[in-house]
């Protein structure tokens, strides 16, 4: 049986990283090493002062990093360092594992030709209907292989493979050179774009199921878009020859019918204001270069990105 570890950033942990860390410890497939890339000791020391960390999870590491420390891809690789395992797999703590199978179906999928594979992310019971589209739209509940073959159809969708809860091959990604060390952004479709370029597959698996959702506010879209932009400019050969543009207007078609079928029609309107805050925030980082930089440290959500 293939060796496993599990990586998790964490940031002002609660009490909902207990019931991750369970249901983890519950897969039908092991997992071997559970490794928390903790930023700020105090916020994790807060979360367990007082019980017996140590002892209920014995196969969990800590690994501590200074907020100015923290990159979405180099903390992530430097989990990975942490880890000997045949297959590790990315998750976030704000995603729980919606069965025992999490990691078995994740991780079947890999094979000598395919790297990695991503799980189906599921609404959370108290999502509402406009994230709820969204999860449909970009989580399907029919799984599928990406290749180079599928540049031409899919795009930019070809290189999507969410590090919410993700599945890696050891050897491949070390052979690749692994996440890229220092991103404010989208280090699993960067990589994600390496393994698609040297002749491997990306496999969406949909019966690998994460609870994931989100209440983000207009302006917390906004933020967020701002940095997919900045990602896409200063990584011109990943995104360059395949634009994002049409995912979203094929997103604001199929959330249209959903909302129509739902009855929900009334929830239009707010969901292109929403729309209007992500495009806008996206514009302006693929343009940040031309702004002045007081407007960045204000707009983006990775302050530190820019020291």
């Amino acid at each position: 049986m293939v060796t496993v570890d599990v990586i998790i950033p964490i940031y002002k942990p609660d009490k909902g990283l207990f019931t991750l860390l369970d249901r983890l410890e519950r897969q039908t497939v092991p997992v071997g090493k559970i490794i928390l890339m903790n930023t700020e000791e105090k916020y994790f020391q807060r979360l367990t002062y007082g019980t017996r960390f140590a002892e209920q999870y014995p196969d969990v590491k800590v690994c501590h990093l200074s907020k100015r420390e923290f990159d979405h891809g180099g903390t992530r690789h430097r989990g990975v360092e942490q880890s000997d395992a045949e297959v590790f797999v990315t998750m976030t703590q704000d995603a729980l594992p919606a069965d025992t199978y999490l990691i078995e179906k994740l991780t079947a999928r890999l094979s000598d030709q395919v790297a990695a594979a991503y799980a189906r992310q599921l609404p959370r019971e108290d999502c509402g209907e406009l994230e709820k589209a969204s999860r449909i739209f970009n989580y399907p509940a029919a799984s599928r292989l990406k290749t180079a073959a599928d540049l031409e159809r899919l795009g930019v969708k070809t290189y999507f493979c969410s590090n919410v809860c993700a599945a890696y091959r050891r050897d491949i990604y070390d052979k690749l050179g692994g996440f890229i060390r220092h991103t404010i952004f989208n280090e699993d479709m960067i990589y994600a774009a390496a393994v698609i370029r040297s002749g491997y597959g990306i496999a969406y698996e949909a019966e690998a199921r994460v609870y994931h959702s989100h209440h983000y506010t207009n302006l917390q879209q906004f933020r967020r878009n701002f940095d997919l932009g900045v990602s896409q400019a200063d990584h011109p050969e990943v995104f360059a020859g395949v634009p994002s543009e049409s995912e979203g207007k094929k997103l604001i078609k199929d959330t249209y019918h959903y909302l129509k079928e739902k009855k929900k029609l009334y929830l239009f309107p707010q969901f292109c204001v929403q729309c209007c805050f992500k495009y806008a925030g996206y514009l302006l980082g693929k343009r940040y270069r031309k702004l002045p930089r007081k407007w960045i440290l204000k707009i983006t959500n990775n302050r530190e990105y820019w020291r």
